[in-house]
């Protein structure tokens, strides 16, 4: 599908995962076919807001049938960029980048393959981390060059954390993935996901703080 427009809120953005997850549980159960009202009951989210987002990207659903399981995962995956594989490098492989690793590793599945890992501690150096090779970060520039790597994971301290994702940037990669605790300045050219923990944490005593406060649930955390 061709999209109506091409400046999406993030806002959208956020909630097409959420959508392509109800959407595999819909498949497995066998479900062909879903109105935007039964799709509401189960995600949470009006049958308007849905009708909306996915109007930003095409006319998938059909007057009186509602929309098709199996081609609206397809054109959500392909919206997503799911439609393709992407290589992946971790950078810092100590506490924080080991979980994320592990994490990473199980995302094969979805098109996401992380092919090795950087450190400058040379006790990992030549270790391993769920499997994956550990390297010594001198050799990142090479390494993403010669592989291809689109996506860099950054699990470093937030000190180090622009040198990485200037190195990765200027190296070839597309996207970076930080999990580093400050703002990252990057090219137009490459994306960039800050995953800030904390924040998060922060939302979440907001949330029990407000409904301890009116006894009322607000909006959910996961929506935006």
């Amino acid at each position: 599908m061709r999209r109506k427009n091409s400046k999406i809120s993030n806002a959208v953005i956020r909630r097409l995962p959420r959508y392509r997850r109800y959407l595999i549980e819909l498949k497995k159960k066998g479900v062909e076919k879903i109105s935007s009202k039964d799709f509401s009951a189960m995600i949470g989210y009006t049958a308007s807001q849905i009708r909306q987002d996915l109007n930003n990207f095409g006319d998938f659903g059909q007057q009186g049938y509602g929309y098709s399981v199996a081609e609206l995962y397809k054109e959500i995956s392909k919206i997503l960029g799911l439609d393709r594989d992407y290589t992946m490098v971790l950078i810092g492989a100590g506490n924080l980048g080991q979980a994320i690793s592990k994490y990473a590793v199980s995302l094969i599945e979805e098109g996401f393959k992380l092919s090795a890992a950087f450190e400058i501690d040379p006790n990992l150096i030549g270790k391993t981390v769920e499997g994956i090779p550990i390297y010594d970060y001198k050799d990142i520039e090479t390494y993403v060059e010669e592989n291809h790597i689109d996506i860099g994971i950054i699990c470093v301290n937030r000190g180090n954390a622009q040198e990485v994702a200037d190195r990765l940037s200027a190296a070839g990669a597309k996207g970076i993935w930080n999990f580093a605790l400050v703002d990252l300045e990057v090219p137009d050219t490459v994306a960039l996901e800050s995953v800030h923990l904390s924040d998060t944490l922060h939302s979440l005593a907001y949330h029990m703080n407000d409904i301890r406060q009116t006894g009322v649930k607000g909006v959910s955390l996961d929506e935006d």
